[in-house]
């Protein structure tokens, strides 16, 4: 019951957002939007230059200025443009957000909160599951082309490296 209420109450609320960005004249800015579907604002870097929603089914196209880093608890690349399907506390189906972990790259496919908020969120890279700190998604964040030369490591572009989770693990156990 608390879910359908939750679910109602959310409707209404980008119903009257929709309507008051419709008597205004401005769109909502992306970060409006996320906050709409209780994500936190700092998942998107400063520089996008557009977005498109679609109200149908919550499948989205975010276009950034240029591809980035963004250093949380773990390096995040940004690529210029991100997809994905908008729902209700989680982003599905994402694709253009890859995680550095150890010396590997990996495709962030799902983020999601709970609802009511906690304090943590949930990002799911093929099979696995990681839990971090919400607070560090807060605030919307600047971001760099180069944090891997920065960091005295290789600059190469994130689609180069190993991106399934099976040739990282050879590259592991081997």
């Amino acid at each position: 019951m608390a879910a359908k209420t939750l679910t109602l109450l959310t409707l209404l609320t980008l119903t009257l957002i929709s309507s008051t960005s419709a008597l205004s004249g401005d769109p909502p800015t992306v970060y409006q939007i996320l906050e709409k579907y209780g994500l936190p604002t700092g998942l998107l870097p400063d520089s996008v230059k557009s977005y498109s929603l679609s109200p149908d089914d919550g499948s989205f196209v975010v276009e950034l200025e240029q591809p980035c880093y963004i250093q949380f608890d773990y390096l995040v690349y940004y690529d210029t443009k991100i997809t994905g399907k908008l729902n209700v506390g989680s982003i599905t189906d994402l694709d253009g957000i890859q995680v550095k972990r150890f010396l590997f790259w990996f495709s962030v496919d799902e983020i999601r909160v709970d609802l009511p908020s906690s304090d943590n969120i949930y990002f799911t890279v093929g099979i696995i599951n990681k839990k971090l700190d919400i607070d560090q998604f807060e605030t919307v964040h600047s971001c760099t082309d180069n944090a891997l030369s920065s960091c005295g490591q290789s600059s190469k572009p994130v689609s180069q490296l190993p991106a399934t989770f099976d040739e990282v693990e050879m590259l592991i156990t081997e």
